[in-house]
């Protein structure tokens, strides 16, 4: 069972449960569980936000939307691991499958909110990795942190680098600045070994566009082992990580760096098999 009500309107004083109650059908057990989930709104003025208080109370004006799909509220996340725990920022390993903040139906999978009811502080994302993609993130714990640590990725004062499996080999280093969604982007492919039919390979980003690993690699046609959305028949998972993480610290301002274990990292069959 799919509901998908938006802007219901309010027009008496009420109790979100007890309003979505009445609107929708569903029990207040269901509806605490999808407001603690993520997948109830609140439009009050000119500010919207996910509603999860139980007992909020509503007043004449307010719009609430609410979005209820039993398949994705019961969606078990994954996990991550932590690495670092600075106080203002942490970092962790990001499993394939929790994603990169919620959507309108939720955000229990996101490793944003997954972290914050973990830490029960305050998280905030500052950049992102694909749903199928695993390796660093780092996270804010306060406005002020995200502030500092989102300036920096926006003017690409950040090292990012992956590792991955493409099909085909790639004997040299190239530099693929082919725009992405109409915006300039820019990546830079280094081999680093292969076998008789893939390569594993370094990329590092200077921007941070959307599939932008996954469309460079394609445009070269040493598209990533397991992308079926960009040209590989793989069905094993898209063989992609981010290996490593550099960044000014906004506790005490000096370089971070993390580097994800060799035994973590994306390896072609052949070493695998050592």
């Amino acid at each position: 069972m799919l509901i998908e009500l938006t802007d219901l309107e309010v027009s008496t004083g009420t109790y979100a449960t007890d309003f979505l109650a009445q609107e929708t059908g569903l029990s207040k057990s269901k509806i605490k569980s999808t407001m603690n989930r993520g997948a109830v709104w609140l439009r009050s003025g000119s500010s919207v936000k996910r509603l999860r208080r139980a007992k909020a109370k509503l007043v004449p004006g307010d719009l609430v939307s609410i979005y209820y799909s039993p398949k994705v509220l019961e969606t078990v996340p994954a996990k991550p691991t932590l690495v670092d725990d600075q106080s203002s920022f942490s970092v962790w390993e990001k499993p394939v499958g929790l994603m990169s903040g919620g959507s309108r139906f939720g955000d229990h999978c996101s490793i944003n909110r997954v972290v914050e009811q973990q830490l029960d502080r305050p998280t905030f994302l500052v950049h992102r990795l694909d749903l199928y993609v695993w390796g660093l993130m780092v996270l804010a714990h306060s406005k002020s942190a995200a502030a500092h640590l989102s300036r920096q990725f926006q003017a690409r004062k950040t090292t990012k680098i992956y590792h991955a499996i493409v099909h085909g080999k790639l004997l040299e280093e190239r530099t693929i600045n082919t725009p992405v969604d109409n915006k300039m982007a820019a990546s830079t492919v280094k081999p680093i070994s292969f076998d008789a039919d893939t390569s594993l390979i370094e990329v590092r980003i200077d921007t941070g566009r959307k599939h932008q690993i996954r469309q460079h690699l394609a445009s070269i046609d040493h598209p990533i082992v397991g992308d079926r959305q960009y040209g590989s028949d793989d069905l094993n998972g898209i063989q992609l990580a981010a290996v490593e993480l550099g960044f000014e610290s906004p506790r005490n301002f000096e370089w971070q760096r993390y580097a994800l274990a060799d035994n973590k990292r994306p390896a072609l069959w052949s070493q695998e098999a050592k």
